[in-house]
């Protein structure tokens, strides 16, 4: 067994005592319970940079590459505190305890799957799957066992709603797989932390999980999420943030709505790839041969995915009808693939003019079009609405609509493009105002022609 398997191996019983805390909420003293709570994490930290000695082997053990060099255990001590704040949080505030357990185990014993993966293959995707699958495990497995104890100790309902325990598992372990993909092993604590308020705001939302839906999803996001990577159209984390994102879709939203996701992810992949060396010699192809990367996903996304978190927390959480929030995730995705269409295919045409003087520019020009371009976007935007009117109950109008958001996205993004990109915000900037500019036309314009 590695070093680094049996670094794994420890911080995952390390983790593991995150089932303490469930038994501490039995104590009817909150001050008792809090104590009872985190002291084994405090405890844990205070021995890793007070009493463990360098040259023992409890510290070969536990010691991170950093820590040889400090000569204390901060990692170890790092990792125990975020755990010990998450208990604080669910024994003192409203995290619920299986949300807890469940979060701590996932990143904890992720880690050991990853590193085990390692030693069946060198492979950042097998390691990276490793994370997922053993976390996943480990999350359903931690928030059960969290639910049983709880419920032992007089405090908690004994009954487990297993579809959402699915829902929260899938989520924090593709959450967590992705955070580990562009930062480092010593951020830990920073993933673990990011998790459970995920996952916090999840469970909140209560939203109505269907465990068939959640498997289906599972079983679909990541076939499709494998056929990126292998295809090159996305890097490792672009890979796992589409993975995530066509998750909660289906999940939060419906098949409807990750209808007109992947579209996008497929269609916009394989337009980065088409004729890539003829756009390469021209300057304008996408860097990492047509590898879209998280950032890039996100910038296109991100604001699809509020949209889709909105509607499930509506209108118990937000008094809209969830019908907006569909025409804004909509929109949002229409502007996406329109400008990458308009990109990606104009491109390969001459005579590209500045949307903002119409003087010809160089191909490449930031805010140049061509009416190729813009004719490519516009049946990008027709592709999603048609989808949208295929698998949903929406109206001719409501199909206009989407159409219009995808040509208010395209002229957005060529406008910022001539104006302020690069001096004030990058491409991923633009892309994103540019979602978010046509989410924002999608909801106004269902309010103005009165389809809610």
């Amino acid at each position: 067994m590695t070093g680094t398997v049996r670094r794994a191996g420890a911080f995952a019983a390390v983790g593991t005592l995150a089932v303490v805390v469930p038994a501490a909420t039995g104590f009817r003293s909150l001050e008792l319970a809090t104590v009872a709570a985190i002291a084994p994490f405090v405890l844990v930290a205070a021995l890793g940079v007070t009493v463990i000695d360098q040259n023992s082997r409890l510290f070969d053990l536990f010691a991170r590459p950093g820590d040889y060099e400090d000569g204390k255990l901060y990692g170890l001590a790092a990792f125990s505190l975020a755990a010990a704040g998450l208990a604080l949080l669910a024994v003192r505030f409203s995290l619920p305890v299986p949300v807890f357990v469940g979060v701590v185990v996932i990143v904890a014993y992720g880690n050991l799957g990853q590193r085990l993966a390692y030693t069946v293959r060198s492979d950042e995707v097998v390691a990276t799957a490793g994370f997922v699958f053993v976390g996943f495990v480990a999350g359903v497995a931690g928030q059960v066992l969290g639910t049983r104890i709880q419920a032992a100790v007089g405090e908690g309902a004994a009954a487990v709603d297993l579809p959402l325990v699915l829902f929260l598992a899938a989520s924090g372990a593709f959450v967590a797989a992705l955070l580990r993909s562009v930062l480092f092993e010593r951020d830990d604590p920073l993933v673990m932390l990011t998790v459970g308020l995920l996952l916090w705001l999840f469970f909140e939302l209560d939203p109505s999980v269907a465990g068939q839906r959640v498997v289906i999803a599972l079983a679909v996001t990541v076939l499709l999420g494998y056929l990126s990577y292998a295809l090159d159209t996305a890097s490792l984390p672009g890979m796992l943030t589409g993975v995530l994102l066509s998750f909660l879709t289906i999940v939060l939203g419906g098949f409807g709505w990750f209808a007109m996701l992947i579209s996008f992810f497929a269609l916009g992949g394989l337009s980065t790839k088409y004729r890539y060396e003829e756009k390469l010699e021209r300057g304008i192809a996408e860097e990492n041969e047509g590898a879209r990367g998280s950032g890039n996903v996100l910038a296109n996304s991100i604001v699809a995915l509020f949209a889709v978190v909105a509607a499930a927390a509506s209108p118990s959480h937000i008094a809209v009808d969830p019908l907006l929030f569909f025409y804004a995730f909509a929109g949002a995705v229409a502007a996406a693939i329109t400008d990458t269409f308009s990109s990606e295919f104009g491109g390969l045409y001459d005579n590209p003019r500045l949307i903002t003087t119409l003087r010809p520019v160089e191909p490449g020009t930031d805010g140049g079009v061509t009416w190729q371009g813009v004719a490519a976007g516009a049946v990008g935007a027709g592709i999603i609405a048609g989808i949208a009117a295929l698998t949903q109950d929406i109206s001719t109008v409501g199909s206009g609509v989407i159409l219009l958001c995808g040509l208010v996205g395209m002229t957005v993004d060529s406008l910022l493009g001539a104006t302020v990109e690069g001096s004030v915000v990058g491409n991923q900037g633009v892309n994103m105002l540019a979602t978010l500019a046509a989410a924002l036309a999608g909801a106004g314009l269902v309010l103005a022609v009165g389809l809610l």
